[in-house]
């Protein structure tokens, strides 16, 4: 299988917002291939100009992992041009069939380039937040093996964050919530992140290391999704709050 090619697949599935096959129904690759499809399509897009700006985790939920067969998280890539200021308008036409889904989103004090022990992430973090990601799988009608997403950045799109609250170890049951138009749309709590999302901030880190990838000072990373994702539809605000951390909120257009 050519990756490059893959790749580049990929890449102009999202910047034309038209979905393709399957990756696997042409091809077999393994997960390690599949990290480094993801890579190179990136690279397609550092190369255009984009600027890493941090990571995504995904899987982050033991039902998720359980319905999809792993025993571990996977994660993305994020870059400048993903990112939604907080208020600002979010254009549909720039996707295919996006989601979005509450998160909570830690800020990098200081360069990562290994794996850090769960006790000794406070030194590196300076900032918690709320956050919202859209999702977008760049595969026909949202479709994908564990392989084929993987391959498609963890179908990461955008995200917005909220205002930066000071780092706090107690966001184990934080109660969590989306709202469409003032609807709440979709519920949960930060215990369905790994139980605690500082466990898949360690677990970002542990991954990164592995696939080299460092995580730099100001870099955010993206501590998976809490509730289901939900389909986003023209003119509507949405709207993630996390007790204790505020909203974040953007509007489709």
């Amino acid at each position: 299988m050519d990756l490059l090619e893959a790749a580049k697949k990929l890449d102009q599935a999202a910047v034309l917002a038209q979905p393709i096959e399957q990756l696997t129904k042409q091809n077999e690759f393994t997960l390690d291939e599949a990290y480094e499809i993801q890579r190179l399509a990136i690279a397609e897009r550092l190369d255009r100009g984009e600027k890493l700006i941090g990571l995504k985790m995904g899987f982050t939920s033991k039902a998720k992992m359980q319905q999809m067969g792993v025993h571990d998280m996977i994660w993305g890539r994020l870059t400048d041009t993903m990112l939604i200021d907080n208020g600002a308008n979010a254009e549909l036409a720039k996707y295919i069939h996006p989601r979005s889904e509450p998160e909570i989103c830690f800020r990098i004090s200081k360069d990562i380039n290994g794996e850090v022990a769960l006790e000794d992430l406070d030194e590196y973090v300076d900032g918690i937040a709320t956050a919202i990601e859209i999702i977008d799988s760049r595969f026909e009608n949202f479709k994908f093996s564990l392989e084929d997403v993987v391959a498609d950045n963890c179908s990461s799109i955008g995200l917005a964050i909220g205002e930066w609250q000071k780092p706090s170890r107690e966001i184990k049951e934080l109660q969590m919530s989306q709202s469409f138009n003032g609807e709440n749309v979709a519920e949960g709590s930060s215990a369905d992140i790994l139980g605690d999302p500082w466990k898949s901030l360690q677990a970002a880190t542990r991954l990164a290391a592995k696939y080299k990838e460092p995580i730099k000072a100001g870099h955010v990373i993206m501590a998976g999704a809490a509730t289901a994702a939900i389909f986003l539809k023209p003119d509507t605000q949405v709207e993630a709050i996390v007790e204790k951390l505020g909203s974040v909120q953007f509007h489709v257009v």
